[in-house]
């Protein structure tokens, strides 16, 4: 809504400032004359009037309508017939105005035959009339309109162009969530099956989890901003099912600290960091370590997401490392320059540290 009203006010003033042109170049502006008592004034200002409907006409209908649909010769013909209407009719309405009669004031006198340069004295002097009285077609002028209409023309190809990038984006990262969501589906149902395989008393407790993990992925996954709140429980109900199946022996530490109170954050974009920890750091035969922090502040989230590198037996699909990429990506489209992303990768040891503006 403030994009809107921002480009409400420069079109406002843009067509003020273009109206002003024909008064404040007027030649009778310091005069003690009413400018709109001259025909030549009255028809300039028209022709600059013209031009400016035709700009917004060509704007708003004609490059919509027939250009962009590809109905180039309907538009062209539509060009030729308002550059026509823009160049004769002020010039029209100056010589067919009632009430007007032509006088040595209101037209542009011809120099002198001995005040003319050497090489026009021989032009018979209607001709030299002609000559130094065709520039009075000030804003019906060819190059005027064509000037008019670039500027009409650009703009509303930008403005175009524009609209489907950002629809191009928005289905990248619809796209990006629907690569992420089953992800972490399947990693859960993982961890539920080798609890019932141990016939675990915990598996009731995992399974409440895994209800409420899907619940927030279907209700709140498609939306642009999610309770930050919601997004931690998301992440505690994660490692609570990852802790379920770890034999104990595993060092995990995982602290939050800060209020999410009153704040939101895009959804799912914490996860992948901590989902990518445990897939590439938990090995119980091995010296495994998962460190999580999460620091928030009154406008800004810090994440420091640490493991020890160790052996797993994943398969091809599950280590191609689009997780991390696509994050990224999400990132740059949901919080440019908003956002640092840091990545230290060692033989040993692989962190992640982000910082977050919370917009």
């Amino acid at each position: 809504m403030a994009n809107k009203t921002q480009n409400y006010i420069l079109h406002l003033l843009g067509s003020l400032l273009f109206i002003s042109i024909p008064i404040l170049s007027s030649p009778d502006l310091d005069s003690k004359r009413e400018l709109f008592e001259l025909a030549p004034f009255r028809s300039n200002f028209l022709a600059y009037a013209l031009l400016l409907v035709f700009f917004y006409f060509n704007y708003l209908y004609l490059i919509p309508r027939f250009y962009f649909t590809k109905k180039y010769r309907l538009f062209f013909l539509y060009l030729i017939i308002c550059f026509a209407i823009v160049a004769l009719l002020p010039n029209m309405l100056m010589v067919h105005n009632r009430g007007f009669v032509p006088n040595m004031t209101d037209m542009p006198m011809p120099p002198r035959m001995d005040e003319m340069p050497r090489e026009f004295r021989g032009i018979h002097p209607s001709a030299t009339t002609r000559f130094f009285f065709l520039p009075s077609m000030h804003g019906g002028s060819l190059l005027q309109f064509l000037l008019v209409f670039s500027l009409s023309f650009l703009l509303r190809t930008s403005q175009r162009l524009e609209y489907i990038q950002n629809e191009k984006l928005k289905t990248e990262v619809s796209y990006l969530r629907a690569q992420i969501n089953p992800h972490f589906l399947f990693n859960t149902l993982n961890s539920l099956y080798a609890l019932a395989l141990e016939k675990s008393d915990a598996a009731p407790e995992a399974i409440l989890k895994l209800s409420a993990m899907m619940r927030y992925v279907v209700t709140e996954s498609g939306r642009d901003r999610v309770a930050l709140e919601n997004e931690i429980n998301y992440i505690k109900n994660y490692i609570s099912l990852q802790q379920l199946r770890m034999d104990g022996s595993t060092p995990l530490s995982f602290i939050v600290t800060g209020s999410t109170i009153g704040k939101t954050i895009s959804p799912l974009l914490l996860i992948p960091f901590i989902e990518n920890a445990f897939k590439y750091g938990l090995n119980p035969e091995e010296n495994s370590a998962i460190d999580i922090n999460i620091d928030i502040a009154e406008d800004t989230l810090e994440m420091r997401v640490k493991n020890n590198k160790v052996n797993t037996n994943l398969p091809p699909e599950e280590t191609s490392g689009h997780g991390l990429t696509n994050t990224r990506q999400r990132l740059e489209f949901l919080y440019p320059e908003k956002h640092s992303l840091t990545i230290f990768d060692t033989n040993r040891h692989f962190e992640v540290q982000l910082k977050l503006t919370l917009v």
